[in-house]
């Protein structure tokens, strides 16, 4: 996933329901795969940008010796800018990038 190169949008957005069910035919486990991957994606994005700020942790006590790291401030404004997380999930589902299936139905069904 490069959530620098996405198409999704900042700002909210209205999408057509029958664009987002229409894989499943049922928009409530569209929503329900949608929601699991926006956590995923999230998961994905905090961990990124602790590891990221982990390089300008600095380990004193020292209340007096507090500075701004121009660095740090550019790396936060650029991970405030991104879409969220749910936006992305969104975007990925409608260009038809998350693997999904249904497990009500066993693998015998499907082969016969």
């Amino acid at each position: 996933m490069n959530i620098k190169e996405t198409d999704a949008p900042v700002n909210t957005t209205t999408i057509d329901k029958n664009l987002v069910d229409a894989p499943t035919n049922n928009v409530y486990e569209a929503i329900s795969i949608i929601a699991k991957r926006a956590t995923q994606i999230n998961t994905e994005i905090k961990k990124e940008l602790s590891d990221k700020l982990d390089e300008f942790a600095t380990f004193n006590d020292s209340l007096e010796e507090i500075f701004e790291n121009k660095e740090q401030i550019e790396v936060s404004k650029f991970y405030e800018r991104l879409p969220k997380s749910h936006a992305l999930a969104v975007q990925e589902w409608l260009e038809d990038r998350i693997y999904y299936r249904d497990t009500s139905v066993s693998e015998d069904e499907t082969n016969a």
